[in-house]
């Protein structure tokens, strides 16, 4: 099935600030070849995304952030603080590597020397039309760390920089808990050999 086993009957817009929240009224297809009823679906629509995990694979250390998430605080976190790894909205005319290379700049101070593509995926398709774009960045960690971010931006982000093995506790323990991070964490440490190899 594709986009034209989909009919909108109806598309209102409900809030169009950083992000855009629309209520769709639609019916699509099922796979018994009969057509759904109408159904009521509020979806946030997001541009596309690129993230980044920071690599220094001269130290074998990733560089990762923390900072403060409205949506953990809402959600009734007792620590609405995330850790992370690189993530921002591309910018119009810019490509998901320039976006990567940028804003790791601004979140951490370092410089991304080779990008490898991790993969490109919907983190909740659901609900929300965001796009990631998912690279690991070549960086040296040599004086990684500090409070980064654009101030007019909101930003206050903490830097600091991680073995492997403590980057994998921290998923298995659930400090690490957002989908872009625990992908990008378990994706270098089952490839990181071959990178350190390729990138050596």
């Amino acid at each position: 099935m594709d986009r034209d086993d989909v009919i909108v009957e109806s598309t209102q817009t409900l809030h169009d600030g950083f992000f855009r929240m629309d209520h769709l009224h639609l019916r699509h297809r099922l796979f018994d070849g009969g057509w759904s009823p109408v159904l009521s679906r509020e979806i946030m629509l997001r541009a596309p995304v690129a993230a980044v995990i920071p690599y220094d694979p001269v130290a074998d250390k990733v560089v990762l952030l923390e900072q403060f998430r409205g949506g953990m605080y809402l959600a009734g976190d007792a620590h609405p603080w995330s850790i992370e790894i690189v993530a921002g909205i591309i910018e119009p005319g810019e490509s998901a590597e320039d976006m990567a290379r940028r804003e790791t700049l601004e979140e951490t101070g370092c410089t991304v020397a080779r990008l490898e593509k991790i993969i490109d995926f919907y983190p909740s398709p659901g609900g929300c039309s965001e796009f990631v774009s998912l690279f690991c960045g070549e960086v040296s960690s040599a004086g990684a760390g500090g409070v980064h971010g654009v101030p007019a931006e909101g930003e206050d982000i903490r830097v600091f920089t991680q073995s492997i093995d403590k980057m994998m506790d921290l998923v298995a323990s659930g400090a690490i808990d957002n989908s872009i991070g625990i992908i990008g964490v378990q994706w270098l440490a089952t490839n990181r050999n071959t990178l350190r190899k390729r990138w050596s």
